[in-house]
């Protein structure tokens, strides 16, 4: 008898732990991009884009100056992120979106070293990252003081004070975030450099900052996902050029 259940005690605890190793793969599947940032993943007469090792959005008319790396949201696949990639590089920038280990950036944080690396060409470093990636990207800036010019946050902010970085800051948010809240990114104001630059698009909401559908946790967004990534990009080029 006793026996007969130990038995019984061995398989319930081998299916309650392939219960939670399913449960993590499910919880741990990436959002799905849109049939928008597919398309956006194709060469054009203006961009060249590459996949292996990162999605590469390379200006076909001209060897760029500035690059800019970016780190996914948590739990989003990188292609989602496509269209402003490609929108940007149309502007001469090189985009460089990194794929991360389980799409969560915290485990790949340093991987920009590996892009910089890999275009010598380029002069001018900016990297950035939307609401986790973003977090990781402030991460990477401040364990690499001297490796970029430029942070950029979408809907993000760092986890901690980064008030005496010496990197121009860009803050890009919406008003109808719900998981990076307009609370949030006010709170975060004093870890930031004095001159950091703030925009807040009106009736932006979180999921709208990439193209992978609606996000839980999020609030509704007033304005159409295009409206938005029209604001996001105009902003980001304007601040890729006023760097030195």
């Amino acid at each position: 008898m006793l026996r007969k259940r130990k038995s019984i005690l061995i398989i319930v605890v081998i299916a309650a732990l392939l219960a939670l190793l399913a449960g993590g793969v499910v919880w741990l599947q990436p959002a799905a991009p849109m049939p928008q940032a597919i398309a956006a993943l194709q060469t054009d007469t203006q961009v060249g884009v590459e996949s292996d090792p990162w999605l590469t959005f390379r200006p076909r008319q001209a060897q760029p100056a500035t690059g800019f790396i970016f780190y996914p949201g948590g739990l989003v696949d990188a292609r989602a992120y496509a269209p402003a990639a490609h929108a940007m590089a149309a502007q001469g920038y090189l985009v460089v979106i990194v794929p991360m280990p389980l799409n969560l950036a915290f485990f790949g944080a340093d991987r920009a070293e590996a892009v910089m690396r890999a275009n010598p060409a380029i002069r001018r470093w900016a990297i950035g990252g939307h609401s986790l990636g973003g977090v990781a990207a402030a991460l990477f800036v401040q364990s690499h003081p001297r490796a970029v010019d430029g942070l950029a946050f979408w809907a993000a902010y760092p986890s901690g004070d980064m008030s005496g970085a010496a990197v121009q800051v860009l803050s890009i948010s919406g008003t109808r975030d719900g998981l990076s809240t307009p609370e949030k990114i006010a709170a975060s104001r004093p870890q930031l450099p004095a001159n950091t630059r703030w925009l807040a698009i009106e009736g932006g909401n979180h999921g709208q900052f990439g193209w992978y559908g609606a996000q839980s946790g999020d609030h509704d967004a007033s304005i159409s996902r295009e409206e938005q990534q029209r604001q996001l990009v105009s902003a980001m080029v304007e601040w890729l050029q006023s760097m030195p």
